[in-house]
């Protein structure tokens, strides 16, 4: 069987953004100016606010957005495209401009976080790839930023590759680095994104040895000292005395990955201080969340290995963005008008918006928006400018902006429980 070749990023799409584009195509619609934005019409059931992820990947795949010959072929053959359209596609490149919420950046219900600025043709086509990083990896972001408040500076390890698909979890990786994790387990992150990676032994090191003793003699003689043991392979406290038996008190962490976390990393750190191993850390692994860490806040527990929960978005797997026209001019260079969505229970407001924060001593007080070209906006910037890329913070930059930004919340919006968003913009009502 033949092996499947991977997409270019131009057929990341759903087909009836290729068989709205025949149309305009055809009838001349296509090199209308327009104007998209993506925004969320509310938060996740829950949430106090979201944190923007993905931008930085998705500007690369924005200004890579192509189709090749071969796809173009392929196209027509499944009767997507004719002929006129797929001279188009081969010819493709986004020409448009870009601007949005900085990666990292809180948001809050209405107000755009990108906002997307050329012809109809080639802002249509971005919809999907638009939706499909922003909702992933905004999810993540916004999961993992609720862990990183619950561990109250204690770091987390994001360690969730084998729970998602082999792509999803480089994003995933990336995104909760950005939004306060301190490594992760994934190396294909670290080599493309320059995220920390860490990692040590599975239970299948373990048990692939005739005794515990054997398997952590054979750790610490690869990996030194600093190592962590996994010590709940069989009995957690036999294993934190073998593993001080054979790595002495120097060695550098144990991992407990079953039972009442709470409990048993209490017992162990009384075990490990009585052998002398005072240094010694506990990390705790096994099915964690916001909730469950917040839970092991008095614990002596040093740091968090999370899976599941951050490359799912803690049980919220898209972060409920939208990616809607709000203006469109009737004639290739022509005015703009507004367009507006009247769709009960799921409106989108015409005309492109301009987003204004006001701060109190440092934490957000008020969200506004308006349509008005006049207005300055305090939030957005630009991304691209002519399909090319003009924002390209390090990761790094990155991350410290998200701490930043989540520093100009005010303690209500950190809480945990369940509650509204702390802001919704406003300033224009929504129909």
């Amino acid at each position: 069987m033949d092996s499947p070749r991977p997409a270019s990023a131009g057929l990341l799409t759903d087909r009836y953004e290729l068989t709205m584009l025949s149309a305009w195509v055809a009838d001349g619609t296509a090199e209308h100016p327009a104007v998209f934005e993506a925004f969320a019409r509310r938060l996740p059931a829950g949430r106090r606010y979201g944190i923007v992820g993905g931008t930085g990947r998705l500007l690369d795949l924005i200004a890579g957005f192509r189709f090749d010959a071969d796809e173009v072929a392929w196209l027509q053959a499944e009767g997507v495209v004719d002929e006129q359209t797929a001279a188009y596609l081969r010819d493709f490149r986004f020409s448009g401009d870009v601007d949005g919420f900085r990666e990292g950046e809180v948001f809050f219900p209405h107000s755009p976080i990108l906002t997307v600025t050329g012809t109809l043709a080639e802002c249509v086509v971005l919809e999907t790839l638009v939706l499909s990083v922003l909702n992933h990896d905004t999810a993540v972001a916004s999961a993992a930023a609720r862990m990183v408040t619950a561990a109250g500076g204690r770091p987390l390890v994001e360690m969730g590759s084998r729970r998602t698909h082999e792509q999803a979890a480089v994003a995933a990786a990336r995104a909760a680095y950005v939004a306060g994790f301190a490594s992760t387990s994934n190396l294909a992150a670290g080599r493309q994104y320059g995220v920390p990676t860490v990692g040590t032994a599975s239970h299948a090191f373990t048990l692939a040895y005739a005794t515990e003793a054997d398997a952590f003699r054979s750790q610490v003689a690869a990996q030194g000292m600093d190592t962590t043991l996994l010590v709940d392979t069989y009995d957690i406290a036999q294993g934190i005395r073998t593993a001080v038996e054979v790595a002495g008190p120097g060695l550098g962490a144990v991992r407990i990955d079953s039972g009442e976390l709470a409990e048993e990393a209490l017992r162990a750190r009384t075990l490990l201080d009585e052998l002398g191993a005072t240094g010694t850390r506990i990390l705790v692994t096994s099915d964690l969340d916001e909730h469950v860490i917040a839970a092991l806040a008095d614990a002596p527990v040093d740091g968090y290995g999370v899976g599941t929960r951050v490359v799912t978005g803690s049980g919220h797997p898209t972060a409920n963005l939208v990616y809607k026209l709000v203006a469109v001019g009737d004639a290739p260079g022509g005015p703009l008008r507004p367009v507006t969505k009247r769709a009960p229970d799921k409106p989108s407001l015409g005309g492109r918006k301009a987003t204004r924060r006001r701060y109190d001593d440092g934490v957000i007080v008020e969200e506004t928006f308006t349509i008005d070209d006049s207005t300055d906006d305090t939030v957005e910037v630009a991304l691209l400018r002519a399909g090319e890329v003009v924002h390209s913070p390090t990761l790094d930059d990155v991350r410290r902006h998200a701490a930043a930004s989540l520093a100009s919340l005010p303690a209500e919006a950190h809480r945990l429980d369940d509650g509204p968003a702390h802001l919704t913009a406003t300033g224009v009502s929504v129909p």
